[in-house]
């Protein structure tokens, strides 16, 4: 499969070191061009292109870069891409800690619903619950006991299937989390937000998921953080997310 990812951060950089690894052709792309992302793509044996390139002839895109970003994109860059190629969108809305704020989205929107929105096209959540740390390292073989899940959310049931398979491909179990509106139940602070959960208490954190708690308990992460350190280890950052936001029912 040819596969196009837009961002090489810790989040993309690792979905087409995952993606390669399962045997797809994989072209990437940053904000800095073709020059910008060759030395990444020959490191990992990826095709070097500009955004352009990503998305041209692809069978599946990954947008993995921060929220405002979202907004830099060429207004026409999916114009000519089917509708039946899915568009993943990866990535977490952080206001106060990385982010500007998005007026749409402190307002109640669904963070992919925003970036649907700004793109102009549907778009699949996935991958935004991993720790960085979690992707790169802690996948297993299909059937290992103990082995991860991450969400998967989207209106188009083609779309999440195709997503679902290159989730299982790249070492976790893929949980069905519902529509693109029910994706808020994978954003930041919820209980299913970057706890290290197998699947069957993936799915019971997403039904504790309260949407009116999320943005109450982020706006308290910069002071855990704090306590923790400017640079938690992975253990402390998911027995934070799991002290924030507790499995309560």
């Amino acid at each position: 499969m040819k596969i196009g990812i837009i961002g090489t951060g810790n989040i993309g950089g690792t979905i087409a070191r995952k993606m390669i690894a399962a045997g797809h052709e994989v072209l990437v792309a940053n904000s800095k061009g073709i020059e910008g992302v060759r030395a990444f793509a020959n490191e990992i044996g990826a095709v070097p292109t500009d955004v352009s390139g990503a998305v041209r002839d692809t069978a599946v895109i990954f947008l993995s870069i921060p929220l405002p970003a979202v907004t830099h994109l060429p207004r026409d860059l999916f114009a000519s891409v089917p509708l039946e190629v899915p568009v993943v969108d990866t990535s977490n809305y952080y206001p106060g800690l990385r982010d500007d704020k998005i007026p749409e989205i402190d307002n109640g929107m669904t963070e992919s619903v925003w970036v649907s929105k700004q793109i102009g096209r549907p778009v699949i959540k996935a991958y935004n619950n991993l720790l960085a740390y979690t992707l790169a390292e802690l996948g297993q073989s299909e059937g290992t006991p103990g082995r991860l899940a991450a969400a998967v959310a989207g209106d188009d049931e083609r779309a999440v299937e195709m997503v679902m398979e290159l989730v299982t491909e790249s070492g976790f179990d893929p949980v069905n989390s519902g529509s693109l509106e029910q994706s808020w139940r994978q954003q930041p602070s919820t209980p299913a937000y970057c706890c290290d959960y197998q699947a069957s208490d993936m799915r019971r954190a997403l039904d504790a998921a309260v949407k009116s708690e999320a943005p109450k308990i982020r706006d308290r992460m910069a002071e855990h953080f704090s306590k923790l350190g400017s640079n938690p280890s992975h253990a402390d950052t998911v027995a934070m997310n799991r002290q924030l936001s507790p499995i309560t029912r």
